[in-house]
């Protein structure tokens, strides 16, 4: 555990579920903790009683990706921690494919709608069709152009992100068909009480968390995470996205939470100490700037400055997430004008600080 994890509190200490099973974290609120294979090796999803139109049952939120031993571990919780009741609806926090990859096959199962925000229900349905052109994203032709433009130019790096044009429809092979749009401040009644809705930007386009005032509980997604940073980049399908501003004020509608909330996130175990996480955060990225800046007294490319903000070895996924997290600090100072940019003669955009 490193300092700033030492400053949070777990209730449950380390306490992990098994593989297939659900733990109640709170009033009618169970805990999955699901597989994913990459470094980052799991996500959270959140089972809670429910009841709509007099049915008794389950609100499934987020659900994993598109995997057999996902759907396995699925199986057995519908078989054994249900109580024998239905899924009645699935909550999709955001379109990534952790979270949407297998919402499709759990609402055919179970004849239960998907809700989720308009734009990431639209993002999902467009990259999930995309087949093997492979749309926005860290992969395929479009990344590769967009990675080589902002210093990327290792050619076997560049071939497998080619190669990978398939990542997003191969983890979410289709998006259900209809979707209930969820918004901002909207109240969500899920088991006789309300989860107000607070949208945040950033991370994905348009991300849900759910705050329980009875319960005194948020269920933060990727917005609030306790021991890694919520990625912010910008990918090949908005090269010009200037999203961690956005996400840093999103970071303060959160501020009006109690300071004892009970945080249930995608990654990590829950936690409480909202505050001084965001505070965490905030430090963090404003530490990251000043670094980026003192870089650029060169001229600098998003590649250029992966190490500068990334002190250890990466792999390939680890890498293309990186470098769209460099190019959302370049662009966060040029977009402030503190940073110039220019694409050289070699066609690469670099940053220079102004003087």
């Amino acid at each position: 555990m490193n300092h700033q994890e030492q400053a949070l509190g777990y209730p449950l200490g380390d306490f992990l579920p098994a593989p297939g099973t659900a733990h109640e974290v709170a009033d009618g609120v169970r805990w999955i903790r699901l597989p994913l294979p990459f470094a980052l090796d799991h996500v959270n999803a959140w089972l809670l009683r429910d009841e709509i139109d007099g049915r008794e049952g389950w609100t499934v939120i987020d659900c994993g990706i598109s995997r057999d031993t996902v759907k396995a571990q699925w199986e057995s919780i519908f078989r054994d921690e249900l109580q024998g009741l239905p899924v009645l609806r699935v909550l999709v926090t955001h379109m990534h494919p952790d979270h949407i990859g297998l919402a499709d096959w759990i609402c055919a199962r179970w004849q239960a709608p998907l809700w989720t925000s308009m734009t990431d229900y639209a993002v999902a349905c467009l990259w999930s069709a995309a087949g093997d052109e492979g749309l926005g994203g860290p992969t395929g032709q479009a990344a590769v152009n967009h990675f080589a433009r902002h210093g990327l130019r290792d050619p076997e790096a560049l071939d497998k992100i080619r190669q990978r044009a398939r990542y997003y429809p191969d983890l979410v092979p289709s998006v259900p068909a209809s979707f209930v749009r969820v918004m901002d401040h909207d109240l969500v009644r899920i088991g006789g009480r309300d989860w107000r809705v607070i949208i945040g930007y950033g991370h994905a386009p348009e991300h849900i968390s759910l705050y329980s005032a009875d319960l005194n509980v948020l269920i933060s997604g990727d917005m609030v995470l306790p021991r890694i940073s919520t990625n912010v980049s910008v990918f090949s399908h908005e090269p010009e996205g200037n999203p961690l501003p956005l996400y840093l004020m999103s970071l303060d509608r959160y501020h009006a939470l109690p300071a004892d909330a009970r945080v249930l996130p995608s990654h990590g175990r829950p936690f409480i100490g909202v505050h001084e996480r965001i505070a965490q955060q905030r430090a963090h990225h404003a530490a990251r700037l000043q670094e980026v800046v003192e870089a650029c007294a060169e001229p600098c490319s998003a590649a250029d400055i992966v190490p500068v903000l990334f002190r250890r070895e990466l792999d390939l996924h680890q890498l293309t997430f990186a470098m769209g997290e460099a190019l959302a600090h370049l662009h966060a100072l040029y977009f402030e004008g503190v940073l110039s940019r220019r694409q050289d003669a070699d066609g690469v955009v670099r940053f220079s600080r102004i003087a």
